[in-house]
């Protein structure tokens, strides 16, 4: 197939969910479409779109201006908008089989239950990108603590930064775990299982499976810095009750010698 008659499929995570009932009605009211499980096939000239709840736009032969009136309107029905939006984008063509190579997508039909089947695994990665992103980013915010323990036997940190540190570390997991559902094969598939395969292909080619087990390793150690923040915290707690019993006994032990002892007072 000529590069020519190639079009751009982008894919793009703007917010960590969409208010997915209201923003289903808005569109409708104002484009043809049609509503899926968990999402919105909108038909637009010379192309398509699919909305998911979950915060992601696929869109197929959507030119930049069709795309930033299409957002201006979505960005007015997110929840938890991503400062910086996670985009992907690739190449499309028809041609005899269905695969994608080269971040190429070949489609064998125009039909929009093919598009929609590949847009679900492209979604996925591209909602993927936003927690890998944030593990990778609290891990790398944290490396230096278990270091410092290694080195000194101590983090050095107030009892309120540990507790602030695990706050952010208990948020990034329970962000991921909350919405790790996300990530398996979609239920749409349960109703269109004839659609299945195409939806392994970009799964398959962005190694969505092998991503997800990465990502859990991570979450693995953030939960392991997560109970050695908080045996460290337990022991500053630990030492400060030490030192105040150490000092409650000192004062006794003065106030016995003065009073009983010298009859100071």
């Amino acid at each position: 197939m000529n590069n020519d008659n190639q079009q751009i499929c982008r894919a793009l995570c703007i917010a960590e969910r969409f208010q997915f009932e209201s923003l289903c009605q808005h569109l409708l009211s104002y484009h043809r479409g049609t509503r899926y499980r968990d999402a919105l096939h909108l038909d637009v000239p010379n192309g398509a779109v699919f909305i998911f709840h979950y915060g992601v736009l696929v869109t197929w032969g959507l030119n930049k201006t069709a795309l930033d009136d299409l957002l201006s309107e979505v960005n007015l029905f997110t929840d938890q908008p991503l400062a910086e939006p996670e985009r992907e984008s690739y190449s499309f063509q028809l041609g005899e089989r269905t695969h994608m190579s080269s971040d190429v997508i070949t489609l064998t039909t125009d039909t929009v239950q093919e598009r929609l089947a590949l847009s679900h695994g492209l979604a996925q990665s591209v909602k993927l990108n936003t927690y890998e992103t944030r593990v990778r980013n609290t891990i790398t915010s944290t490396v230096g603590i278990p270091e410092t323990l290694a080195r000194t036997g101590r983090t050095h940190l107030s009892r309120r930064a540990i507790a602030k540190i695990r706050g952010r570390l208990f948020l990034t997991k329970a962000d991921v775990m909350l919405n790790y559902d996300l990530l398996d094969t979609p239920e749409f598939f349960w109703e269109y299982p004839e659609l299945e395969s195409y939806y392994e292909i970009p799964a398959r080619y962005l190694e969505l499976k092998q991503r997800i087990e990465v990502l859990t390793l991570k979450l693995g150690t953030i939960h392991e810095l997560l109970e050695m923040l908080a045996d460290e915290q337990k022991h500053q707690h630990s030492a400060f009750l030490e030192w105040i019993i150490i000092w409650l006994i000192a004062l006794e032990i003065f106030a016995f010698v003065f009073h009983d002892i010298l009859g100071w007072f």
